[in-house]
């Protein structure tokens, strides 16, 4: 697996890109300096994984027979005052829809973020992950 990080504009603009040339804009607040023209490196990094608990959720529900009709994520997380401002907590709020036992549902969760996510498995362990589920 290889990325790539391009400075486009000075001082923190960049813009990745995978081998398939899929681009992701990068860029910092302007607090710092940056003008907001993308996606900071820490919300990408709940972005992914959002993205990779989403996967593996999906896989494991379909394994059960669970219908989801409509899906949705939110994640809340809260970092260190001291540098690096490293995660501290994040927070997982499911949101399913559909023919979706609850319980199924959060085991399926508990699976997801603690075997199957390779992005939650990259994470420091000194992060406290939680998550809630609801289902309509």
């Amino acid at each position: 697996m290889n990325v790539r990080i391009e400075r486009k504009a000075l001082p923190f603009y960049f813009e990745a890109s995978n081998a398939k040339n899929i681009i992701v804009k990068m860029d910092s607040s302007p607090q710092i300096g940056g003008q907001d023209r993308g996606a900071s490196p820490m919300e990408l990094l709940l972005m992914a994984l959002g993205g990779c608990v989403s996967i593996d959720l999906g896989l494991i529900l379909a394994k059960q027979k669970q219908v989801v009709d409509a899906y949705t994520l939110e994640i809340n997380a809260e970092r260190d005052e001291t540098p690096a401002k490293a995660f501290k907590r994040i927070h997982l709020q499911f949101n399913l829809q559909g023919e979706v036992d609850k319980t199924k549902a959060e085991k399926a969760v508990e699976l997801a973020l603690n075997k199957y996510c390779s992005v939650a498995q990259s994470l420091s362990k000194d992060i406290e992950i939680s998550f809630t589920v609801s289902v309509d």
